[in-house]
């Protein structure tokens, strides 16, 4: 019954036993890069006319200062001015945990809890010569968004996502080489998963049998893991009550991990068995609408193109129209690094110019509800040439890892 490639047949303790941590030699970015992305920064701002920029905690603190703090009602946020040295601002009781993950120096100013983080940052500003314009980190939630404009009423507030994209839309080698890794990694732990599969298992029992496969190759844990079988695949993100696994359902595991704040992110498609000629059908037409689409990424080419491709396949095929079931129901792909899912985007409506350094998600899914649905996500990575895969694409559904 099992003859999908790969597909079946070990037991977990077989499979974990046959991984390895792959973490070796890998270490995260630099001083000296982190250094170069506040220059390049303070050059963009000051195109833009900003006067400084608010990182509120997340990624855009992470990318710009290597500070990994954590989101929450407590702002804890950096003041990156114009001209001159970083500054942050953290709850006083967290002080010493604060400067724990600090890599980039910097003055940290601190508020007791019955004082205002945000009357702080005016007066910082102030003194600093911030008079008319501060960008936003464009992830500041409301509250904070609002508490600035409270305390400092004659700053303009503006999007700083033409500074923060702007730097982190072109990855250097060092954050590719990073993903890289984090994929050949979660690749790895795909094809154990494959290997445990069987008539009855739950996507429970998968889903943990990943988290830990993560850890063996040297991740924390899996950063997600979506598991669908059956009719369920057809749901991208899932169904409230997942079935188990029968014999000739389609497989759809779409995991990933994080190493040193940069995030995997792979789905694979396959059949529990022999694959019925509608599955082949399906799967084919995904394939080639994946391979339409990185055909289409070519340097200068707007992002919306891309997914136009990829979508004329699929149309031509007899499905869709446009996002109509069948077919794709959503973009053909995302950014990708230390957010799962960043700008630029594969969307019809993105007209970025694809760039060196650039790195997409390739997942132009088709959906057939009742039946089943196929996601094959790889990811790309734009050069002066053209396109790269970090990960090879499945060669077919009965041989979804190359091992032929």
């Amino acid at each position: 019954m099992i003859t999908t490639l790969g597909v079946g047949g070990a037991t977990q303790s077989e499979a974990l036993a046959r991984l390895a941590d792959r973490t070796a030699g890998i270490t995260p970015i630099s001083m000296d890069e982190l250094e170069a992305r506040r220059v390049r920064a303070q050059l963009l701002m000051r195109d833009a006319g900003l006067e400084a920029l608010y990182l509120h905690a997340g990624s855009n603190l992470n990318y710009f200062t290597g500070t990994a703090w954590h989101a929450s009602e407590r702002i804890g946020a950096a003041i990156l001015p114009a001209e001159g040295p970083i500054e942050y601002i953290a709850p006083a009781f967290e002080r010493g945990t604060f400067e724990s993950y600090l890599r980039v120096a910097g003055e940290i100013r601190c508020w007791e809890e019955h004082e205002s983080p945000y009357a702080l940052l005016a007066s910082r500003l102030a003194e600093l010569g911030v008079t008319s314009k501060l960008g936003l980190d464009e992830a500041t939630p409301f509250f904070a968004l609002h508490g600035i404009r409270t305390a400092a009423p004659h700053l303009e507030l503006c999007d700083a996502q033409p500074v923060t994209q702007g730097c982190r839309s072109q990855k250097s080698a060092a954050e590719l080489a990073l993903m890289q890794r984090a994929k050949d990694m979660t690749l790895e732990v795909h094809q154990a998963a494959a290997t445990i599969l069987r008539p009855g298992i739950s996507t429970v029992e998968v889903s943990e049998f990943i988290d830990r496969a993560h850890r063996a190759v040297g991740a924390a844990r899996s950063s997600f893991c979506i598991v669908l079988f059956g009719p369920d695949s057809a749901f991208p993100h899932g169904v409230k009550t997942p079935k188990a696994l029968d014999a000739g359902d389609v497989v759809l595991i779409d995991t990933g991990c994080l190493l040193h704040g940069y995030n995997s992110d792979i789905t694979r498609t396959y059949v529990l068995g022999e694959p019925t000629a509608r599955q082949r059908e399906v799967w084919d037409v995904e394939r080639a609408a994946q391979a339409a689409a990185f055909a289409a990424a070519q340097p200068g080419v707007p992002c919306g193109d891309v997914d136009r491709a990829a979508r004329e396949v699929i149309e031509q095929a007899g499905f869709g129209p446009g996002y109509a079931l069948p077919g794709l129901p959503h973009r053909t792909g995302h950014g990708i690094g230390l957010d799962i899912h960043e700008g630029p985007y594969l969307v019809g409506s993105d007209r970025t110019p694809l760039a060196e350094g650039m790195c997409f998600s390739n997942e132009p899914m088709i959906c057939v509800p009742g039946e089943f649905g196929v996601r094959l996500e790889d990811h790309f990575y734009m050069t002066a040439d053209g396109p790269r895969w970090f990960t090879r694409p499945s060669p077919s559904i009965e041989d979804p890892f190359g091992l032929a």
